[in-house]
């Protein structure tokens, strides 16, 4: 089950204090094993998570630290560089001193990163290291399953003391880059997300004025929301049947099959959008499934606080969307510091 450490590794970060759930993940996680039960894990936010890889010479889905809400210390065990990347309003210092995200970093041993609480907008930080956080992959993967308890470091969120190491090959020979600040993504309160109709949405299961206000209404995000799911707050829809049928007596119920990644699913009057750690299948509605290049915005929801409304794209513009974020992502496209 678990492949063996890369073989040459040296210590990169200890761990002074580790904020709320900070995890390791990698991109794209454990893909093709929902059959098994398992979603594929990864960064709520793939899009900062890559650009932070990209900007100090990783490939994009090296593992990295997935950081919600920031108030995270480590001191620097090795001489590379480091980026950090999304939610806005968290004070990073280094050494003390201010420094920004969305660039790379030139750290040495004994160097003291901080970052403050993000005070927003936007949620999760992304923390790389050049070389690539040294893990052990669980069915070929590095990211943190913490319902499952496997993968990352030893399957859980990190805590004090814990040290982190980084693959020897690649540390900080790359030169120094930033994301154009009209290339970063654009952070909000109030949140616009791509979604694509269905696979149960109306005549079948909504009424048509029912997907209307699936699409009109300011959703709010619930403060019970995390990586397993993203969640609204209740709404009575007309429904175009009476019950589930044999799947049950809410007209929400169907007989069991499987789930995607960002689906948003209809639990009874409750809707919520499958996140990285959601379960793989059941006897719930899928009422539109988030486009996989706006998945990124699910991540930087603020539990909560933020709101959200829901704009139905079809797979043309679903797929322009794809090729806008690996733009992003080119470092042809990066400023050279």
């Amino acid at each position: 089950m678990t492949a063996r450490r890369p073989h040459e590794t040296v210590p990169a970060l200890e761990v002074l204090e580790p904020g709320l759930q900070t995890t390791v993940q990698d991109h794209p996680g454990r893909v093709g094993l929902q059959a098994l039960g398992f979603f594929p894990a990864g960064p709520a936010d793939d899009l900062a998570f890559r650009a932070a890889n990209v900007l100090v010479g990783n490939p994009p889905g090296s593992a990295a630290l997935e950081i919600p809400l920031g108030q995270f210390q480590a001191v620097l065990l090795y001489s590379g560089l480091i980026a950090i990347c999304g939610a806005a309003g968290s004070e990073i210092t280094l050494n003390g001193e201010p420094v920004e995200a969305w660039e790379a970093l030139r750290v040495t041993a004994g160097d003291v990163l901080t970052c403050g609480v993000a005070r927003g907008p936007g949620f999760r930080l992304y923390l790389a290291l050049s070389g690539g956080i040294a893990v052990p992959e669980v069915f070929g993967s590095r990211a943190t399953f913490l319902v499952g308890e496997l993968g990352g470091f030893d399957g859980r969120a990190l805590a004090k003391a814990d040290v982190l190491d980084v693959e020897a090959g690649g540390r900080g020979r790359s030169a120094r880059r930033r994301v154009p600040r009209s290339l970063r993504p654009s952070y909000t309160d109030a949140w616009e997300i791509e979604v694509l109709r269905g696979p149960h949405a109306d005549p079948d299961h909504l009424t048509t004025e029912d997907y209307a206000e699936l699409l009109s209404t300011p959703w709010r995000v619930d403060l019970n929301s995390d990586r397993v799911a993203t969640r609204f707050h209740p709404h009575r829809f007309r429904w175009a049947r009476a019950g589930g049928g044999e799947a049950g007596g809410h007209p929400s119920n169907l007989l069991d099959g499987s789930y995607p990644l960002g689906g948003i699913l209809a639990y009874g009057d409750v809707l919520s959008i499958l996140g990285p750690e959601s379960h793989t299948s059941g006897g719930f509605a899928v009422v539109a499934t988030v486009a996989t290049a706006s998945l990124w915005k699910v991540g930087q929801l603020r539990p909560g606080r933020d709101t959200v409304r829901l704009r139905e794209i079809d797979l043309a513009t679903a797929a322009d969307l794809q090729r806008h974020a690996e733009f992003l992502l080119d470092p042809r496209h990066m400023e050279r510091l």
